[in-house]
């Protein structure tokens, strides 16, 4: 058996199920959620399987019944029906840790009608981030960063080339931990073409070359902010198309968007969201991008490096009790732009510049500069996270860190 490599959702997981009485994991396909799942799970119930499913299908009520918890009902889209029925099952008894629900496709019914509010929390589970494929177990990078304790130099950091290798990798188990570059390459892309040919969830009737269309404008605009005329006039579809596409890949977790942070302070900001296809990997099976044509291509190289370290952070930031939000900030004339804005609400924001080069200057931190000038003492934290070894000042309050600080 192949060793489990422990998750950013591990200890999260522990601390809901000792206190609540159910977790929903929500991510994409293959992200290793049932596998985590099974790791804090005392029974399991595989939806997916016909015979399991039966008499969860003829009477979930009773199927639950009896059962050793945390029971995992894995793929529960399969049966929907068990949703009501883990309802009534805690509204009856609120004991803490009885039920974990797994899926590749988020609930899509009405918030205000859907059965789990108030009784099934919900974890978004992301794919494998390089501080979880190297065992990294220290503390999160945003508290670092905020405590001042990153190093000045990383010993033996990853060079240019290192970073896009690693970024291509991925982070869906079965295509991150295979060594052979190849079937790497070949499961990714596999990954990608089943996206749009197979069409799992809503709704019947989807045009798949149309949608491949789509998810490819997406991927080559990944990372930007492109707005959803062009993305309809690429794909050949109309804006209700567009819309249903959207929800489709974002309830898949295959795509994400990134609102525009606003504020009373600053005037003529974009509303335009930022783009962004969920895993590195898989962006570079869908522009079909390897390594050699990365490195020759500076716009490929800028949206790989951004959707990689935006992934990484995603993540990070996701598992804990109150995540702060992502935002990326743009003016409408687009005289300044700020990559990545983490907002931690009362206690002020952190901005973040990617660089896809090793030797960042003051011409690099000149938004974040604008910023700070902008905000004062609401910007706690600002660097440039750039690809060489080293962490240096580049002007008051903003530093040149490297991005494996993310991960050592």
């Amino acid at each position: 058996m192949d060793a489990y490599l422990p998750r950013l959702v591990d200890p999260w997981l522990t601390r809901l199920l000792a206190g609540l009485p159910a977790v929903m994991i929500t991510g994409a396909r293959a992200t290793g959620k049932t596998t985590t799942a099974l790791r804090h799970a005392a029974e399991v119930v595989r939806l997916d399987v016909g015979h399991e499913a039966t008499p969860f299908r003829a009477d979930p009520d009773a199927a639950l019944r009896n059962r050793r918890v945390p029971l995992l009902l894995d793929e529960w889209q399969e049966c929907a029906a068990v949703l009501g029925a883990v309802k009534r099952a805690v509204d009856q008894e609120r004991r803490p840790g009885r039920f974990i629900l797994t899926g590749s496709v988020r609930a899509e019914t009405d918030p205000r009608s859907w059965p789990g509010v108030g009784r099934v929390v919900s974890v978004e589970m992301h794919p494998l981030t390089v501080r979880e494929q190297v065992g990294y177990d220290g503390p999160p990078f945003l508290e670092r960063l905020l405590s001042g304790e990153l190093p000045g130099h990383v010993s033996g950091a990853p060079d240019l080339r290192d970073y896009v290798r690693i970024a291509l990798r991925g982070g869906f188990p079965d295509a991150a931990t295979e060594s052979d570059e190849e079937l790497r390459g070949t499961w990714l892309a596999d990954y990608a073409r089943r996206l749009v040919e197979e069409r799992p969830g809503p709704p019947n009737g989807v045009d798949g070359h149309r949608l491949g269309l789509f998810l490819s404008a997406y991927a080559v605009n990944s990372a930007g902010i492109v707005t959803d005329t062009t993305l309809c006039q690429t794909a050949g579809i109309n804006r209700r198309t567009a819309d249903s596409y959207m929800r489709l890949l974002t309830n898949l977790g295959v795509i994400a968007q990134m609102p525009a942070w606003s504020s009373n302070r600053l005037k003529r900001l974009t509303r335009g969201p930022k783009r962004l296809i969920a895993d590195a990997g898989l962006w570079g099976a869908i522009v079909d991008a390897d390594e050699a044509l990365v490195m020759s291509d500076g716009n490929l190289l800028g949206r790989l490096i951004d959707t990689f370290v935006t992934s990484q952070l995603r993540a990070e930031t996701s598992a804990s009790a109150r995540p702060p939000r992502l935002y990326h900030l743009r003016d409408g004339a687009g005289r300044h732009e700020v990559d990545l804005i983490i907002d931690l609400g009362h206690r002020g924001l952190v901005a973040l510049e990617i660089k896809a080069k090793g030797a960042v200057n003051r011409a690099d931190a000149r938004q974040l500069v604008w910023l700070r000038d902008q905000l004062g003492d609401q910007v706690l934290a600002a660097a440039v996270l750039h690809t060489g070894p080293a962490r240096y000042r580049l002007a008051d309050g903003v530093d040149a860190i490297p991005i494996c600080t993310l991960w050592t």
